[in-house]
């Protein structure tokens, strides 16, 4: 029923169009996390990995301009993340995110970033936790409203903790986002 919820609030979600992804070859490692109280957790949810802890509970209320246009006020009760920085929370719209083609599944990630965006877009790289390859980036148009946000699909070659770069319109933060193989 959550699936069926998250992918209800997907489509709901402007499509976006342009990106780019390159990717290359290399190995991940773990490192500890800070609990989810240390984090800033919401509501008891997904473990998460590296740095990042995911919920599932209200996230920041910064946040809920992204949804002003949906049924709801406030964004709806799928796992997020907030960046290290807090600066960036990543909406995951299937959990868990799977690594390769996904198919049927889609690995969307709406992006709501708290400081203005004005008109650039949103540039995201990712590599393996601990090594910095296989790389992966993905540039993402800003032409979804309402609020800070920006729709994406994230695919990564192989399962593991991948840490995660956004940057946008001179602004950057990190998060970290754990992928399983695909089912």
């Amino acid at each position: 029923m959550r699936r069926l919820l998250a992918l209800a609030a997907a489509a709901a979600v402007t499509a976006v169009a342009g990106c780019t992804t390159t990717t290359t070859s290399g190995t991940a490692q773990q490192r500890p996390r800070p609990s989810g109280a240390a984090r800033g957790a919401s509501a008891a949810g997904p473990a998460g990995c590296g740095a990042t802890t995911l919920s599932r509970g209200r996230p920041p209320a910064w946040t809920n301009p992204g949804w002003a246009n949906s049924a709801n006020t406030a964004p709806p009760p799928i796992v997020h993340a907030v960046s290290a920085k807090g600066e960036v929370a990543g909406f995951l719209f299937s959990y868990p995110l799977m690594a390769g083609n996904p198919v049927p599944y889609s690995d969307k990630i709406l992006w709501v970033v708290r400081l203005p965006r004005d008109g650039q877009p949103l540039t995201v790289t990712g590599h393996p936790l601990g090594a910095p390859r296989p790389a992966v980036s993905t540039v993402w148009a800003a032409d979804s409203q309402p609020g800070e946000i920006y729709p994406s699909e994230i695919q990564v070659p192989r399962p593991g903790c991948w840490t995660f770069t956004v940057a946008w319109n001179g602004h950057s933060d990190t998060l970290d986002l754990p992928y399983v193989a695909h089912r």
